[in-house]
C-alpha cells in the first residue's frame, strides 16, 4: 500500500517534476509474469526513478546497510525501504551471494518483477563494470526473461556523496527481453553463467553507451581507496 502511495502521490510526481525523465522502450517490460530487470547502477536515485516510471511494481534486492543505519536518518531510511517492499541482503560473508539468489527467486516465484544491479554496487566513476553471475543463476533457475535497462544521466544528477540532486536530464532506457531458455538446466556450469552474465552486461552497455571495465567495481574501489590512503599516509622507509 505504501509502495503505491509513494509511487503515485508522494515521491513519483516529485521525481517527474525534478528529473523530467524520458522513458524509452517501456513496452519491452512484460505486462505480466515474472521477469528480471537488470540495470546499470550510477546513483542512489536509481532506486527511486526506475520504480516510479514503471507501470508494474518492482522489488529490488537492497544492501542491508540501508536497513541498519544509525540515528534518525538511519531509521527513516530503513522505514522507507521496508515500506516500499525492498528486500535487505547482507553482502558480507561467503553465503551473501546465495542469500541474494534465494531472496530473488522468492520474488520471481510470486510472478513479480525483480530489479537487479549485476555490478553489485554503484559505479564510483560513471563507468560500467563487470557483472556478477547471480543474475544468470536466477534467470536460469526461474526460467524468466531478463530485461536490460540503462539509467543515463543519474550519475551527473546525483553522483556518489551528493545528497541534494543536480538538475540534469535523465533517460531510462529498456531493451528487448533476453531469453536464456536455451541454457535451461545448466545453472551450475560456470562457463554458461559467465556467458549469460556477459550477454546481459553487453546489452546494458549497448543501451547506456558507457565506458566498460572488465573488472569488478568493488575490487577497483578497494584498490583506489588503498592508494589514496597510501598517498595520504605514506609508509616510512625501512632502516
Amino acid at each position: 500500500m505504501f509502495y503505491y502511495l509513494l509511487k503515485y502521490v508522494l515521491l513519483g510526481p516529485l521525481l517527474r517534476l525534478v528529473f523530467r525523465p524520458r522513458i524509452e522502450g517501456l513496452e519491452n517490460v512484460p505486462a505480466t509474469g515474472p521477469a528480471i530487470v537488470a540495470g546499470n547502477h550510477l546513483s542512489f536515485s536509481d532506486h527511486f526513478l526506475m520504480p516510479a516510471m514503471l507501470k508494474r511494481r518492482i522489488t529490488f534486492l537492497a544492501k542491508a546497510e540501508y536497513f541498519t543505519g544509525p540515528g534518525v536518518k538511519g531509521r527513516l531510511t530503513a522505514f522507507f525501504f521496508r515500506s516500499a517492499g525492498q528486500i535487505p541482503v547482507d553482502r558480507s560473508g561467503k553465503d551473501a551471494g546465495q542469500a541474494a539468489i534465494r531472496e530473488g527467486l522468492g520474488v520471481l516465484g510470486k510472478s513479480e518483477l525483480l530489479g537487479i544491479y549485476p555490478e553489485g554496487t554503484r559505479s564510483h566513476d560513471g563507468r560500467l563494470y563487470k557483472g556478477k553471475v547471480g543474475v544468470a543463476v536466477m534467470a536460469l533457475r526461474a526460467g524468466v526473461p531478463v530485461v536490460p535497462c540503462a539509467m543515463i544521466g543519474t550519475f551527473e544528477a546525483q553522483p556518489p556523496g551528493k545528497v541534494i540532486p543536480n538538475l540534469h536530464p535523465v533517460v531510462i532506457r529498456f531493451g528487448k527481453p533476453l531469453d536464456f531458455s536455451r541454457y535451461a538446466g545448466l545453472e551450475h556450469e560456470k562457463a554458461i553463467l559467465r556467458a549469460v552474465t556477459d550477454e546481459i552486461m553487453y546489452a546494458i552497455l549497448s543501451l547506456s553507451e558507457q565506458e566498460y571495465v572488465d573488472r569488478y567495481a568493488a575490487v577497483v574501489k578497494a584498490e583506489q581507496t588503498a592508494q589514496k590512503k597510501e598517498h595520504k599516509f605514506p609508509r616510512a622507509p625501512l632502516g
